[in-house]
């Protein structure tokens, strides 16, 4: 299994990727907190760092459906933009229908008060024959007029009928997307709280020396030597100083910074400072720019991790990656290869 945590320092445990326990937390937590006088004292340490491992699961399930509420997040953000175009495009609409059946009410009302007689009683009644064909031709073409406006009336409220229902569809296509944002949310919040269990589980020893390896704050003397690294471009350099600025900085679930982060929030946030616009998702970040090969990767190529490309770090140079890497832990330096990594791209 993949993990996150720093690779050991002397003195401190090491955690080794072995098969997760499927005993029960309760269980678990009492064989590690009280092992009994006959077990064997060679099992504990693997009996141990299975449960720290069984904490890495968790942590990583809960990062993968922290994208999920990225990309479910993103969404809703686009479609609440969307929805507002289209409310305000049927205001317009409505507007312009509004005006223009005012103006036919009125052409209306003055025919009506000009009376219904008929137009060759009128001539015949006429004093001035010629002033009144002149009039009737106007009359003529005021008719035309308003049977020109009346088409267009038909035509204006089609479109604002029209406008109407794609309005209604995209709020019904919102409202989907708010309750995937919810469901993803209640998703995360119920995987880190058993991850939280299960590390508080841990005998207290455990549970330090996994804080001390998983959760330093990336400025414990432990930085790599980047000198002579030179990114791809001016751009990239940008990146590269934004996301070693972060070092240190908390993660957070669903944060684009600048005080905290995500592991797609960090790339995102850095890339912005370089005038480069990502996508927030880390699956969304793999299909940004030219794909490049590990060996080729050059300071600020994002590194995708996983299959299923649930994490994203940025390259720094010297086999170094920067990212943030779970709930609990700050944003911080890790060897490339920490976990297997399933792209390379460069923005």
């Amino acid at each position: 299994m993949a993990s996150h945590r720093r690779t050991s320092q002397p003195g401190q445990a090491t955690f080794a990727g072995v098969t997760v326990l499927s005993a029960a937390l309760a269980t678990a937590a009492a064989a590690l907190s009280a092992p009994s006088a006959s077990a064997d004292p060679a099992e504990q340490p693997a009996a141990r760092d299975a449960a720290a491992a069984r904490v890495d699961e968790f942590y990583e399930q809960a990062e993968r459906a922290t994208e999920k509420f990225n990309g479910a997040d993103e969404r809703a953000g686009q479609l609440r933009d969307e929805v507002a175009y289209l409310q305000d495009r049927t205001a317009r609409a409505q507007e312009r229908v509004n005006r223009m059946r005012g103006r036919i009410g009125a052409l209306a009302a003055a025919q009506y008060r000009g009376g219904g007689i008929d137009p060759t009683v009128k001539l015949l009644l006429s004093e001035q024959p010629d002033s009144y064909l002149e009039k009737a031709a106007a009359l003529d073409r005021l008719n035309r007029t308003r049977a020109g406006e009346l088409r267009e009336l038909q035509e204006a409220e089609r479109e604002l009928d029209r406008q109407r229902r794609q309005t209604a569809g995209k709020l019904l296509d919102l409202e989907a997307s708010r309750k995937d944002v919810a469901r993803h949310k209640k998703d995360v919040q119920r995987k880190l709280a058993t991850a939280q269990r299960m590390l508080n589980a841990l005998p207290r020893d455990v549970r330090a020396a996994y804080v001390r390896a998983s959760r330093g704050d990336g400025r414990d003397g432990e930085l790599p030597d980047l000198s002579g690294v030179v990114p791809a471009s001016g751009r990239a350099a940008a990146a590269v100083a934004a996301v070693q600025a972060a070092v240190g900085a908390p993660y957070a679930w669903g944060s684009t910074g600048p005080s905290s982060f995500d592991c797609s929030g960090l790339t995102q946030w850095a890339y912005g400072r370089a005038g480069i616009s990502l996508p927030r998702t880390s699956q969304a970040q793999q299909g940004t720019g030219r794909p490049v090969s590990l060996d080729q990767a050059q300071p600020g190529d994002l590194v995708i991790y996983r299959s299923d490309a649930s994490h994203v770090g940025m390259y720094v140079g010297n086999g170094q990656v920067v990212h943030a890497p779970y709930p609990g832990a700050r944003v911080r330096y890790d060897p490339v290869g920490m976990m297997p990594v399933a792209a390379v791209t460069r923005p």
